[in-house]
């Protein structure tokens, strides 16, 4: 395989896959079908990276652009190994919104590149050292606590997009949760994008969609590039999520790894790596931070194609839709009442996937300092505690990230002084 990760091998006889059998990451199937599933991954990422730049008011092509642009960026300096794509991260909405209302959009992107450098050095003492720190650093109780406090922070932005049309927000949610159950494969897999769309066609028919930027926008032209402002006041409200991309990237890269049956730990280190800088570049130039794609991984899990080529082709395919202006106004015009509805099942995830942190990690809360760290955490992030320190501002989820690292390694290290904590951290199997 050479050094760019583009040396693929041929699967087979590159028409199919048996059964049993996986096409690696540095294997291809023929062409024509690597193309086919190339587009299929474009599919799979597509609703949850518009609904990120949707969401904060900034510009879908440009995200668009910077997700193609990250992808091809990640598959190089992954030289090829790990297969994934990098989409907008659901963990930068708050942050964003927050910012931009003492900052306007150009310290929102300030936010964004500082929060890209910090994940590329952390990415390089990852590599350097070996990622079982992170593990020490941020346990499941932790990372949970985080992920949970992240979505749940969001539940009021929800709520003020559903109750500007609710008829609208309630049949969008109601189309998401149909189709996550009567839909098999790719199509359930799906469900807010659908939702989305059926959203959409019920706002039309209601006027609640104006087209007034779409017939003047030009078919092929470049994204609208936005330089950023640097303010220090921004940096509590980023920081934290770090925590929650490098928890990203690194299960996905095992997710990757156990459907592969390829160890995949030399290279975490150069995932974190290539998504601060994709998430970095994207921030100098105005679009959102980035993230490794679950939707994506959903897709190799059901072909059963790891390839890198399909991603190539993915990226690629998001750089070319991101030329065109026209495509960016019309997805633009998706109204308040789609988003309400996409959110509240959005949000309502992110929040969800914190606890299945903690269901997968058998987090023990019968344990006192695992159930004091998650419930305090929590509490400080949903009712969004502030806290400012001169020009430096702290909000509910900077707060409560940095409660659950407090508290946790605060109260592990008093316990063990004193002896005082018998419950295990873990339940057993």
């Amino acid at each position: 395989m050479s050094m760019l990760g583009t040396g693929w091998k041929l699967h087979g006889d590159g028409r199919s896959v048996r059964p049993g059998e996986v096409v690696a990451p540095q294997e291809r199937l023929a062409w024509p079908l690597t193309i086919g599933i190339g587009l299929q991954h474009v599919v799979a990422m597509f609703g949850s990276t518009f609904l990120v730049p949707i969401l904060t008011h900034m510009p879908p092509a440009t995200t668009l652009f910077f997700s193609g642009i990250g992808t091809v960026l990640f598959l190089l300096i992954t030289r090829g190994r790990v297969p994934s794509y990098l989409g907008s991260s659901f963990a930068f909405i708050a942050p964003i919104l927050a910012s931009q209302q003492q900052f306007g959009v150009a310290g929102a992107l300030g936010g964004v590149v500082a929060a890209g450098i910090v994940l590329a050095l952390v990415g390089a003492v990852v590599q350097a050292f070996g990622a079982h720190w992170i593990n020490v650093v941020m346990p499941p109780v932790v990372t949970g606590s985080i992920v949970a406090l992240i979505g749940l922070n969001l539940a009021p932005s929800a709520k003020q997009n559903f109750v500007a049309a609710p008829i609208t927000a309630f049949v969008t949610l109601l189309a998401i949760i149909l189709a996550s159950v009567l839909f098999r494969g790719i199509l359930g897999r799906l469900s807010i994008l659908i939702g989305v769309v059926v959203g959409y066609l019920v706002a039309i028919a209601r006027g609640e969609v104006n087209f007034s930027g779409v017939g003047s926008a030009a078919w092929i032209g470049l994204p609208h590039f936005q330089t950023p402002a640097f303010h220090v006041g921004v940096l509590g409200l980023f920081v934290p999520v770090v925590l929650v991309l490098v928890a990203e990237n690194v299960g996905h890269v095992k997710s990757v790894a156990a459907m592969t049956g390829q160890n995949l730990d030399g290279v975490a280190g150069r995932a974190l790596i290539a998504d601060g800088i994709a998430t970095t570049l994207a921030g100098f130039g105005g679009g959102s931070g980035t993230t490794t794609y679950a939707e994506n991984i959903g897709v190799m899990a059901a072909t059963k194609v790891y390839s890198t080529a399909a991603y190539w082709v993915a990226g690629l395919c998001a750089l070319a839709l991101s030329f065109s202006p026209k495509f960016g106004e019309l997805i633009a015009t998706v109204p308040a009442g789609v988003l309400g509805g996409a959110a509240t099942m959005l949000y309502g995830m992110i929040g969800v996937l914190g606890v299945k942190i903690w269901v997968q990690g058998r987090v023990n809360f019968s344990n006192q300092i695992n159930i004091t760290t998650a419930a305090v955490a929590l509490i400080v992030g949903v009712a969004d505690y502030t806290w400012n320190v001169g020009q430096l501002g702290f909000a509910g989820i900077a707060l409560g990230s940095a409660a659950a690292l407090l508290i946790y390694h605060g109260m592990t290290g008093l316990a063990r002084w004193r002896g005082t904590v018998r419950e295990p951290e873990s339940e057993s199997v």
